[in-house]
C-alpha cells in the first residue's frame, strides 16, 4: 500500500513539473536521434550529388585548364549574414579553384548592421533601409542583398577593399531594374582655389596693457581685436595672447576634391566599369537627373580564372521573406550562378512553424530561385542544432532538417545535413563546451562558424573528387 501511495505522489509531482513547461519545446520528435558527437565519421552530401554534375563538370574544366569564373551564392539568415561561414568556405574553394574576386558586397554599415569584413564602407550621409523581413514599404525596392538601401540626397560613398588579394577589376552595380542610378569614380581630382584675406597676428599682453592702447598700435579698433578672439568684455589678462587683425591682405589656398565619375558600360543585368589594373578603392556617387538613390550591392570581380563564393544573408530572414520580394530573386541573375547555397530554416523554428508549413515556403523558394536561374544547381543546407530558451532542444529543425533529405530526390537538389554534422538534437551544450556556441545557443561562435565552413568545404570537395574518380 506504501508504494503505492508513493507511486501515485510520484506521478502527481511529474505532472505538476511538467505543466510548468511549454511541451512544444521539449517534447523530443522522432524524426531524428541524437548523434552524439559532433563530427559525423563521413561527413558527405546526403545522396543524389548527380544533383551537382553540372557545376562539377565546370569545376573539373577550371582546375584543369585554369580559365574561366565559377559564380556559387550563398543565401541564409544570420548566421550567413556576417560572412564567417561563407568567407571560411570562399578561402578554401579559391585556395584550390582560383581567385576570382570577393564577388558580391553589400555596405550593410550604411544600413546600420553587420556584414562582411572584406569591403570597407563609409558614407558623407546616413542612408534609409528597410530589411526584407518586414512588410513591403513603397518607395523602399529590396532586391539582391535583402536590405534595400535608398538616399534622397548627394551622396559619396568610398568602398576599400581590406585584403589585398581582393583587388578587382570589374566593379557591377546592382540597382533596381537596372537603372543607372549610381556613377563611380575610382579617384578624385583637387582643385586649388586662391582667396585674399586679413593678415592676421599675435601680441602677448604686457601688466598695465588694456585694449585701447593694443588697438592703437597695431591700428585697429577694440571691437575688432574683441572679434576676433570672442571676447564679451574689455578685460584681458597680462600673459595672455591676443590674436591682433591687420590692414594687410595675405593669399589663402582653398583645396576642394572633386570626383570624376568614369564611363559605365550596360549589359542587362548591370551597370559596369572595367579597370586593366587592379583596383582596391572605389568610389559611389549619385547619377545624373535623379532625386532618390537606391543601391542593391556591388560585384567585384578579377580578371583571374577562379571560383567567386558570393554570400548573402540578413538577420531574422526566413524563406518567406525572401519570397516576398520578386526583385530580389530576379537579380541573382547578375551573379550568374553556377551553384545556388539554401540555408535556412532556424528563423522559422523560432516561429514554431510546423515542418509541413516550412517545407512549402522552402519549395517556394527553390521554385523562384530556378525560374530565374534555370541552369543552376540546387544544394540545400539543414539547418544547425540550437535551443529554445537556452535550455530545451529545438526540435523543430530535426524536423525541418528529415524534410530537407526526404525531398531532395524529388526536388532535385542536393543537400549538406549540417543538423548531424554539427551533433544533432542535443550536440548544443557539447558544441558549447568546445567553444563553438554564443551564450543565446543559437547563434554560433566565430570558431563555430569557421568549423561549420571547414566541415561543408570538406564534405564538398569530397563529392567533386568522388565525381571525378567515377567520371
Amino acid at each position: 500500500m506504501l508504494n503505492r501511495y508513493l507511486l501515485l505522489i510520484f506521478m502527481l509531482v511529474a505532472t505538476s513539473m511538467a505543466a510548468q513547461v511549454d511541451t512544444t519545446e521539449v517534447v523530443i520528435d522522432s524524426v531524428v536521434t541524437d548523434t552524439s558527437g559532433i563530427e559525423m565519421a563521413d561527413n558527405n552530401i546526403i545522396t543524389n550529388t548527380s544533383a551537382l554534375n553540372l557545376i562539377f563538370e565546370k569545376l573539373r574544366f577550371l582546375e584543369e585548364e585554369k580559365a574561366g569564373h565559377i559564380n556559387i551564392i550563398h543565401i541564409g539568415d544570420s548566421h550567413i549574414q556576417a560572412d564567417i561561414i561563407t568567407g571560411t568556405i570562399r578561402k578554401k574553394l579559391q585556395a584550390r579553384f582560383g581567385n576570382g574576386g570577393v564577388g558580391f558586397s553589400f555596405p550593410h554599415r550604411l544600413a546600420k548592421t553587420n556584414g562582411s569584413p572584406y569591403v570597407k564602407y563609409s558614407s558623407n550621409i546616413s542612408w534609409d533601409s528597410r530589411r526584407n523581413i518586414y512588410p513591403a514599404e513603397q518607395g523602399m525596392e529590396v532586391g539582391l542583398s535583402g536590405i534595400a538601401l535608398k538616399a534622397t540626397e548627394s551622396f559619396v560613398v568610398e568602398a576599400t577593399v581590406r585584403d589585398t588579394g581582393y583587388c578587382f577589376n570589374t566593379v557591377r552595380i546592382i540597382t533596381p531594374h537596372n537603372i543607372p542610378c549610381i556613377d563611380i569614380a575610382t579617384s578624385s581630382k583637387t582643385i586649388v582655389m586662391e582667396s585674399s584675406e586679413p593678415k592676421k597676428t599675435t601680441h602677448k599682453i604686457k601688466n598695465g596693457e588694456v585694449l585701447s592702447i593694443i588697438a592703437n598700435k597695431y591700428g585697429t579698433s577694440v571691437s575688432a581685436i574683441k572679434k576676433l578672439n570672442g571676447l564679451r568684455s574689455d578685460n584681458i589678462r597680462a600673459g595672455k595672447t591676443l590674436k591682433i587683425p591687420t590692414s594687410q591682405m595675405e593669399k589663402r589656398e582653398i583645396k576642394r576634391s572633386e570626383f570624376i565619375p568614369l564611363p559605365l558600360a550596360t549589359d542587362t543585368i548591370s551597370n559596369y566599369y572595367y579597370s586593366k589594373e587592379p583596383v582596391s578603392k572605389i568610389y559611389l556617387l549619385p547619377g545624373e537627373g535623379l532625386n532618390e538613390y537606391t543601391l542593391n550591392g556591388l560585384v567585384l570581380e578579377k580578371d583571374t580564372p577562379g571560383l567567386l563564393y558570393h554570400s548573402i544573408g540578413v538577420n531574422g530572414a526566413k524563406a518567406s521573406d525572401y519570397n516576398k520580394y520578386p526583385l530580389f530573386f530576379e537579380q541573382t541573375k547578375a551573379l550568374q550562378p553556377d551553384l545556388i547555397v539554401v540555408a535556412l530554416g532556424t528563423n522559422e523554428s523560432f516561429d514554431k512553424m510546423e515542418a509541413q508549413a516550412y517545407t512549402e515556403q522552402l519549395n517556394l523558394f527553390i521554385e523562384n530561385i530556378r525560374a530565374a536561374n534555370p541552369e543552376a544547381c540546387l544544394l540545400v543546407m539543414t539547418p544547425p542544432p540550437s535551443l529554445f530558451k537556452r535550455r530545451y532542444p529545438n526540435t523543430f529543425v530535426a524536423a525541418y532538417a528529415k524534410s530537407i533529405l526526404t525531398q531532395e530526390t524529388e526536388k532535385n537538389y542536393a543537400s549538406w545535413d549540417m543538423f548531424s554534422e554539427m551533433g544533432g538534437l542535443y550536440g548544443v551544450d557539447k558544441n558549447a563546451a568546445k567553444g563553438m556556441m554564443s551564450s543565446d545557443r543559437v547563434h554560433y561562435s566565430v570558431q563555430g562558424y569557421q568549423k561549420q565552413g571547414e566541415l561543408f568545404t570538406e564534405a564538398f570537395l569530397k563529392a567533386f573528387d568522388n565525381f571525378k574518380s567515377n567520371n
